[in-house]
């Protein structure tokens, strides 16, 4: 891209009055140069099954055009018509919980042959009235697909097919593999396939929902296909990833492979949501920004974030652009809200974009209007922005899967306690808030080579040949810092029946063979640094390390002392450290930085909350970006060459000080 993105989701066909002029105005007055529209309103583009109106679509289109904002177009397909399931009740998904009733977006089965006929067409009449626009610079598919738990018999009936390919048509290694006899639950003809929604059998339904993922990869790689039919060269196809939600973005996507739905895409779109106000840190557009631009190692687009969002995220005076840059400095081309003003009806009237209902400015638009001004002016150094991180952190759908049917602290009949997405975002944060900055990698990554350290967190389930290329990485010279219960069971989450961690041990220099809930097990051991408050939480592993194994921290409890809970190990030109149990991030921290030492890696001196990201631009530009994530002035010493202040202009030289207001940020460039 040329340029930074400036934008909003915009939609005329919400709108109380008309005021599209006036939107235009104030949209070119806060620097908005990009429109997202379409994805969200097909019953108004075919009120009645095969009758089309574009009319409102392609009076914006006109708007937009004349007034030089750029648009991506969604295809409507998230949010089926009532005319569609009238007709045909069973398009709606059949899940654990039973078919849908229409009212909801995101309740079909998107593999259900009449719903994939209606979106074929709507898709082509879309493209035919919007490809050859000027204005349209690329497509957004669908809108935060997932698989919606759908479950129907044609759904089964395709896994079932899937399993014959995979097993190769023989029930005895689906038998033994799955471990179906448990419970009477074993299969002696293809034809008595159970219903998959009641299993208990944790293999069986892990492996459904990988199936079920790889759907919403199909359906998202179909409609692309449809798209690529029309959109001219240049225009490029896009998605907007959305993460685990806990009340904000939050972690892995459990119910889409992001991985694998990013072939289909020319770039990488996400949507980040997160908490403001005192509770506003960065990590959550860190995180999500770091897992999408690694997934095609290439820049991406903020397709959603919020402007005010929720009354509890009304942002302070100066996060909203604290947030818009924080998302360029993760790499980002593109920050767009949801949305650019208040909807007066339905369920999401609540959720507030950069107009309030009243649809006049208000104290986020004007300070919208100077990130605006400051996109267009800065945006061509800043456009394109490359990062070259050093740490990696390993991520796997399939784990986070397998820890759902096998809770960490998980009560007979329950699932709660931790989960994959805590302990991933256990070992983010850490590394966030001292600044060390990383990209995601995944178990089918063929460049782990390219990473001096990598950090594995909870890979539960795990084929035997990622195992041994985390050995061979460790081998040739890498550091690899591994958490509990990884290694435990294989890609069928059948669990290893050998010396756990499988494989691994080799290179980690440890084994178990039991594990417990700690109960005041304090830690003990160089890595507490003597300090008596450290306790081992959530889940530990009774660790037997070998003789040339470093034990940094035991269990201090007078039946476990005399089991490691921290190791170091030297294994072939590398280092791997392991972490029997859950901790405070101060004792994580500590393992980490001695990682990062083995690595040949500095640790930045900054700290949460002053933040410190960096890229280069097209150029080879260098560029720091100073964040202060709190209302007190942070004092920063400048970790590069000498540099100036594009804002201020002011020159610091390589180690100078400066400060960083409350919510505020610097951005050195090169000099």
């Amino acid at each position: 891209m040329d340029k930074l993105y400036y934008g909003a989701a915009y939609y005329l066909e919400y709108m109380p009055v008309q005021r599209l002029d006036k939107d235009i105005a104030m949209m070119k007055k806060a620097g908005i140069n990009l429109a997202r529209i379409g994805e969200s309103t097909w019953s108004t583009y075919e009120p009645q099954e095969g009758i089309f109106d574009f009319s409102q679509l392609e009076q914006v289109l006109d708007a937009m055009e004349e007034a030089g904002i750029s648009v991506i177009v969604g295809t409507p397909t998230y949010a089926v018509p009532s005319w569609m399931v009238k007709s045909h009740p069973d398009v709606l998904a059949l899940t654990k919980e039973g078919r849908g009733i229409y009212g909801h977006r995101q309740i079909m089965d998107i593999t259900h042959p009449v719903y994939l006929f209606y979106s074929e067409r709507i898709i082509r009449e879309m493209m035919k009235r919007t490809a050859h626009r000027k204005c349209v610079i690329g497509y957004q598919l669908d809108n935060e697909t997932k698989y919606y738990g759908t479950a129907g018999e044609n759904v089964q009936r395709r896994f079932v097919k899937y399993l014959r390919v995979k097993f190769k048509d023989d029930l005895n290694a689906l038998n033994r593999e799955f471990g179906l006899d448990y419970w009477s639950n074993r299969l002696d003809a293809w034809e008595d396939f159970p219903d998959v929604r009641g299993t208990v059998n944790g293999s069986l339904g892990a492996e459904f929902e990988k199936f079920q993922r790889a759907l919403v990869s199909e359906f998202l790689s179909w409609q692309a296909g449809i798209v690529g039919e029309y959109k001219r060269e240049e225009q490029f196809i896009t998605h907007n990833l959305d993460f685990d939600w806990r009340g904000h973005s939050y972690g892995v996507q459990p119910n889409a492979d992001h991985y694998d739905i990013a072939k289909c895409l020319t770039i990488a779109g996400a949507d980040i949501y997160h908490p403001t106000q005192d509770e506003l840190t960065g990590k959550e557009i860190a995180f999500g920004g770091d897992l999408i631009r690694s997934l095609k190692g290439d820049n991406y687009l903020i397709l959603e974030t919020q402007a005010q969002g929720f009354p509890c995220w009304t942002p302070y005076k100066g996060q909203l652009r604290l947030q818009a840059f924080s998302h360029i400095a993760s790499g980002a081309n593109a920050v767009e809200y949801w949305h650019w003003h208040s909807i007066h009806n339905s369920l999401e009237t609540y959720w507030k974009g950069l107009l309030s209902h009243d649809l006049e400015e208000n104290e986020t638009y004007i300070e919208a209007c100077r990130v605006g001004a400051e996109f267009e002016k800065y945006g061509k150094f800043l456009v394109n922005l490359k990062k070259k991180n050093d740490v990696a952190i390993l991520v796997s759908n399939e784990a986070l899967t397998a820890l759902e049917w096998f809770g960490i602290e998980a009560a007979a009949a329950s699932n709660e306690g931790i989960k994959y997405n805590d302990v991933l975002r256990w070992v983010y944060d850490t590394l966030y808030e001292h600044n060390v900055e990383c990209d995601f990698v995944w178990e089918e990554s063929q460049n782990l080579n390219e990473y001096k350290m990598i950090v594995v967190p909870v890979l539960y389930a795990a084929d035997e040949r990622v195992l041994k290329k985390l050995n061979d990485y460790i081998n040739n010279g890498g550091v690899l810092v591994a958490t509990f219960k990884s290694g435990f069971a294989n890609e069928n989450v059948k669990v290893y029946h050998s010396v756990q961690p499988h494989i691994i041990h080799q290179a980690l220099g440890v084994t178990y063979h039991q594990f417990t809930f700690p109960k005041n097990v304090v830690l003990s051991g160089d890595i507490t640094c003597g300090a008596e408050n450290f306790y081992a939480e959530k889940f530990m592993e009774l660790l037997i390390p070998e003789e040339d194994t470093q034990v940094l921290a035991s269990y201090g409890h007078y039946n476990w002392k005399d089991y490691a809970a921290v190791t170091r190990h030297p294994f072939g030109e590398g280092f791997g450290y392991y972490l029997g149990c859950m901790t405070d991030k101060r004792v994580l921290w500590k393992v980490f930085d001695m990682a990062l030492k083995d690595a040949g890696l500095d640790v930045p001196k900054a700290e949460f909350p002053l933040i410190l990201r960096k890229g280069r631009n097209e150029e080879g530009k260098a560029f720091w970006f100073y964040l202060n994530y709190s209302p007190e002035v942070q004092r920063a010493v400048h970790e590069g060459i000498l540099a100036r202040d594009i804002f201020t202009k002011e020159q610091v030289d390589g180690g100078g000080t400066f400060e960083v207001k409350g919510w505020d940020l610097r951005i050195l460039a090169e000099s």
